[in-house]
C-alpha cells in the first residue's frame, strides 16, 4: 500500500488519516460516528462534531492512524514552519 497521508479540517483543527497506519480496531466510529462514517465519503466529517471531541476521539486510535493538528499551529511537517532568521 501506497504511503498516503489524507487531511480534513474543520477551519480549527485538522484530521490527519494514515491509512496504511490503521489497524482497524473500529474506535473512531465507534466513538464519534457523526466524525468517523466508513459508509461515507469521505469516511472523515471533520464539522460532524466539536473541535474538543474530535481531538479526545483521535487521541484513543490505538495505532496512531489518526492524528490532529490546530490550525492556529502549523504541522511539524510543514517547511514554513522553519525558522529561517
Amino acid at each position: 500500500m501506497k504511503d498516503i497521508t489524507k487531511k480534513y479540517t474543520n477551519g480549527e483543527v485538522t484530521i490527519v488519516w494514515q491509512p496504511v497506519m490503521c489497524i482497524h480496531s473500529e474506535m473512531c466510529f465507534h466513538g464519534l460516528p457523526e466524525v468517523f462514517n466508513p459508509n461515507e465519503k469521505p469516511w472523515i466529517n471533520a464539522t460532524g462534531s466539536t473541535t474538543k471531541q474530535i481531538v479526545d476521539q483521535v487521541n484513543k486510535c490505538p495505532s496512531g492512524a489518526l492524528s490532529y493538528f490546530m490550525n492556529s499551529e502549523k504541522p511539524a511537517d510543514n517547511p514554513e514552519q522553519k525558522d529561517n532568521q
